[in-house]
């Protein structure tokens, strides 16, 4: 017997942990009345972190098999659902193949495809608040504490040789376990670079406090881990230090954000510039469901300046 109902009118699913504490529970219905989405609504699918992937399998199958199913946004799952279903996919993305991740399933043609799309709303989040030739001016390094998915995209993003001069000087990543820097460093090797990458297991808070003494002032500051909203804590211990001028950027813009809390108290003394989630949430949702249900949704300019004011209003921020 199926876990899932039909659906009785065009839905977009969340795949998530907590998908219900989302601000896009609110944002979702105003969106989709500005954007025309007739009778569009949206329901969350939450499963455990490192779910079985019989679980993943059978939500991907129940989207592909229902009519009114029209696809989803996956997050925190990224990996562990296109590892589970990728034999399940007509057409896997460019993105989606060399990340080896599912962000966004849609439904066209008769076909279901695969994509991530991380690559591109991280790159429109990230250009949006460090500006042009930012690596290029400063020299600095990144930082990205994390090595799941997010930090695939945007690494992928800021090290590409195509970027001329304004890359980062070093990226370093760390994460707890190692299989994912292996995984990461693996995918890094097809990406054409030049920049050098360090890769640190970072099992306890004092590892990733003692590389933020190793960066260049300016440096950009990543918490991709999910702790702060998937689950409670930072990266960071209370002790550590960010390096003068850094960008800290936060990828939740939920949760006890204990990360851009310890940030805060040292933003006056350190010159720190400190973003939080919010963008990124708008940029990747946006992106999925331009996709999924097939619409115009520019990356900039007045739509999108409308589409992130609705947004605010409608989450209360």
């Amino acid at each position: 017997m199926s876990t899932y109902q039909p659906a009785t009118q065009p839905t977009l699913y969340f795949i998530g942990v907590t998908t219900a504490k989302s601000s896009i529970m609110t944002v979702f219905p105003a969106w989709a009345e500005f954007l025309g989405l007739k009778d569009a609504v949206i329901k969350g699918i939450d499963f455990k972190l490192h779910d079985d992937p019989a679980a993943y399998r059978e939500a991907v199958k129940f989207i592909r098999d229902d009519p009114l199913s029209y696809g989803a946004l996956v997050t925190t799952h990224k990996i562990d659902l296109f590892r589970a279903c990728k034999d399940l996919f007509d057409e896997i993305d460019p993105h989606a193949t060399l990340m080896d991740e599912t962000s966004c399933i849609s439904k066209r043609n008769g076909k279901l495809i695969c994509h991530a799309k991380d690559p591109i709303s991280s790159g429109l989040s990230i250009d949006g608040f460090l500006g042009d030739t930012y690596f290029e001016r400063t020299g600095a390094d990144l930082f990205s504490m994390g090595a799941g998915g997010s930090t695939i995209a945007i690494t992928w993003h800021l090290m590409r040789r195509s970027r001329g001069q304004d890359v980062p000087g070093r990226i370093v990543v760390s994460n707890r376990s190692q299989h994912r820097l292996d995984e990461i460093r693996r995918i890094h090797a097809d990406v054409a670079s030049d920049v050098p990458v360090d890769y640190i297991l970072a099992p306890e808070q004092r590892d990733n406090d003692a590389v933020l003494a190793t960066l260049k002032p300016g440096s950009l500051v990543i918490n991709a881990t999910g702790l702060g909203k998937d689950a409670p804590g930072s990266p960071l211990s209370s002790a550590c230090t960010f390096p003068e001028k850094a960008v800290v950027w936060d990828l939740n813009y939920r949760g006890d954000l204990i990360f851009l809390d310890q940030a805060r108290r040292q933003q006056a003394a350190r010159s720190l510039q400190i973003v939080d989630g919010w963008t990124y949430f708008i940029h990747g949702w946006t992106q999925v469901i331009a996709e999924v249900f097939n619409v115009d949704i520019p990356p900039s300019g007045p739509v999108f300046d409308s589409i992130s004011d609705i947004a605010r209003k409608a989450a209360g921020r």
